[in-house]
């Protein structure tokens, strides 16, 4: 069996990865000839709009998914049109367009920040009246990463943020004042199945994600459930195949919906070593037709992403757990270039090894 994957990004290679030992080969469709999932896959190189292109896609593979959501919409449901593309269009535009997003969230009983529309200077000052400071004024669309968007503090804030941001949709949330930010996955196969994963913990820098942890430590089994609830509401809804990654933030005991990213998830790279099933693995299973996996964790895991600099791979591989990942990609400052797993049996192991990872150089925020 093919399968078709529009992006050739480390997401596309650890796809293709996931997929040889279940004798699925790739195809990737993607515009840099030196992507990270090149080596490991059948790239096309083209445009994503490349109707040529992606007609010969259609051509080569039995399905096609994803491994970003900035891909345009009017690709995928062209692709339909000629081939199963799992998850569906709808969702990939659902998750592009954040004030989309929050409406279905709401919609659907998930609880969110406040959120308001803005389209004009005079929007701005309306919704900063409404929504109340502190804020953040976002893109509503192609924000990644901590891009796109400026927090408003106080009301000086909101002339540099428009100079920032104006011109493009904009949606203005409330701030939530959260203790920690956790992710959720969750998978549904094509017969409706749903399976989780623990709920992660994550530790951001400059909108960047460092640190994952996983199961999130102190986590009630009340938040795991509460997560799952909202997670499987968005696969039934939006008729989803494939997996689904939903960040939050947790206040006090509940769950706030951040964003929603309709692919495998950066939160997720502990899966590979840490649990029965990755998340990788998961994905390709549910999009395939194939029974799911487990998504039982494997003692404890922490997933550190390197950025901008890779380690000596020496380094990381003294200290016992850890599973070195590189991408392949050139360096640059901000440049997400591969991540450790560390895993063990229990936390006090776990935290020695990321001591031990510390002392190597291997940094943590």
């Amino acid at each position: 069996m093919r399968v078709g994957i529009l992006g050739g990004g480390q997401l596309g290679r650890m796809l293709a990865l996931a997929g040889h030992p279940l004798g699925l080969e790739c195809v990737v469709l993607e515009p840099n000839p030196e992507a990270p999932a090149r080596p490991v896959s059948v790239q096309l190189v083209a445009a994503y709009d490349d109707a040529e292109a992606l007609a010969e896609l259609a051509a080569r593979v039995d399905v096609v998914t994803y491994e970003f959501e900035n891909v345009p919409v009017a690709a995928a449901r062209f692709l339909a049109e000629r081939v199963a593309v799992r998850p569906p269009p709808a969702a990939l535009e659902v998750a592009q367009d954040r004030l989309a997003e929050k409406t279905c969230f709401q919609r659907l009983g998930i609880p969110t920040p406040p959120f308001v529309p803005v389209h004009t200077r005079a929007d701005l000052e309306e919704a900063v009246a409404r929504v109340g400071l502190p804020a953040v004024l976002k893109t509503r669309r192609l924000g990644y990463d901590g891009k796109g968007q400026r927090v408003l503090r106080e009301a000086g804030d909101v002339e540099a943020a428009w100079a920032a941001l104006g011109g493009a949709p904009l949606i203005l949330e409330g701030f939530v004042p959260f203790g920690r930010e956790v992710s959720i996955l969750a998978v549904r196969a094509q017969d409706g199945t749903c399976a989780f994963y623990p709920l992660v913990e994550n530790r951001h820098e400059a909108g960047i994600l460092r640190l994952s942890r996983a199961p999130a430590p102190d986590t009630p089994p009340e938040l795991q459930e509460a997560a799952e609830v909202y997670a499987r509401r968005v696969l039934e809804a939006l008729e989803y195949v494939g997996v689904l990654a939903i960040e939050f933030f947790q206040v006090d005991g509940r769950l706030v919906a951040n964003e929603m990213a309709p692919r495998v998830h950066n939160s997720g790279h502990w899966t590979i070593e840490g649990a029965e099933t990755s998340q990788f693995e998961n994905h390709l299973r549910a999009v395939a037709g194939l029974p799911l996996g487990s998504t039982a964790p494997r003692g404890v895991s922490a997933m550190l992403n390197l950025i901008g600099q890779v380690p000596e791979p020496a380094a990381v591989l003294r200290v016992p757990g850890a599973h070195l990942h590189l991408y392949g990609k050139t360096p640059r400052p901000g440049r997400k270039l591969g991540h450790v797993t560390v895993c063990a049996d229990d936390t006090a192991t776990l935290e020695a090894r990321l001591a031990a990872l510390r002392a190597e150089g291997v940094a943590e925020p």
